[in-house]
């Protein structure tokens, strides 16, 4: 008789790098700076993008980009993204992290959103980006804290 296909122990998820949502992401330097490039550039971009024009009426929503100039606020949010990607990104090569491009993607798309429609002064684009800083550490320690506690709980099991 053969046996039926069994399902992965949660052991084996966090040592599989093809790409799986619950694997870490080991793997070469250059496929790390990619990532952290690739979805830090989507982010800003999509927002760019999504404050050029308004879906529904004038009243509700975000406003348009104000007119003026945009690549101060662009670079900054792009090292904002770029920061907040590295830090995200390297907590995830470290321990299991559910969706760590929604993080970036969300952060750095509403940090630009935001600034792109209202053009807020230094000390308030400063706490913008203080703020999407403080967000992404804290969900990463948060992250570190369960992924450390389950190595430890596996380690204390296995008698090691």
């Amino acid at each position: 008789m053969t046996e039926s296909p069994a399902l992965p122990s949660p052991a084996d998820c966090s040592t599989n790098s093809d790409g799986d949502e619950e694997s870490l992401r080991p793997g070469p330097l250059w496929r790390h700076a990619l990532w952290v490039a690739g979805v830090t550039v989507v982010g800003v971009g999509w927002a760019w993008a999504g404050a050029s024009f308004r879906v529904g009426p004038d009243e509700y929503g975000l406003p348009l980009a104000t007119p003026g100039e945009v690549l101060p606020y662009l670079a900054v949010w792009t090292v904002t993204g770029l920061v907040v990607a590295v830090v995200v990104r390297a907590v995830a090569a470290r321990v299991v992290l559910i969706g760590p491009e929604v993080v970036v993607l969300l952060l750095t798309f509403m940090g630009t959103r935001l600034s792109l429609g209202w053009r807020p002064e230094s000390p308030a684009l400063g706490a913008m980006v203080a703020a999407a800083l403080t967000a992404a550490v804290v969900w990463c320690a948060l992250a570190l804290r369960r992924g450390f506690s389950e190595y430890r709980g596996r380690r204390v099991a296995s008698g090691g």
